[in-house]
């Protein structure tokens, strides 16, 4: 139901959650910022395709919270230029700014140390498939420097 209504627009589903009593948590990203008016529409949307008569549940529509990792490749083109703190799949753990969001994979950037004073940018390239998880890093502030 959800990729039928959001099929061809801006938003796409990020996940699905069932739990015990029939609670349905549905999460939605966007290409672009997802507002409550998409969350109420979307439930709205659900809503008037389930019957409660037959089974009660309780709905909830929300956005992929900013601590949720991303999930689909979809979700990383939209944060080049953030930093994402990696997980791969052989369990190494990588720090980076995403440089590039791709169809088969990422492009991130990191800072190595290789001196006291002196720094390489170093550049890695991830497939989808190699990455376990990644979480962008949230910063209230923006800053000139990242690293």
């Amino acid at each position: 139901m959800v990729e039928e209504k959001t099929a061809g627009t801006r938003l796409f589903l990020a996940g699905i959650s069932v739990q015990p009593g029939n609670r349905i948590f549905v999460y939605i990203d966007g290409d672009s910022a997802v507002t409550i008016g998409d969350c109420q529409e979307l439930s709205r949307y659900i809503e008037s395709r389930l019957d409660r008569s037959r089974e009660d549940y309780d709905l909830t529509v929300s956005s992929a919270g900013i601590d949720t990792p991303l999930q689909i490749p979809r979700q990383y083109p939209k944060n080049v230029g953030e930093i994402l703190d990696i997980v791969t799949r052989e369990g190494q753990t990588l720090r980076g700014i995403l440089v590039h969001a791709g169809e088969h994979g990422i492009v991130i950037e990191q800072e190595n140390r290789i001196g006291k004073k002196e720094t390489e940018i170093k550049r890695v390239e991830l497939g989808f498939d190699q990455i376990r998880s990644a979480k962008v890093e949230v910063r209230f502030k923006k800053q000139e420097k990242i690293f």
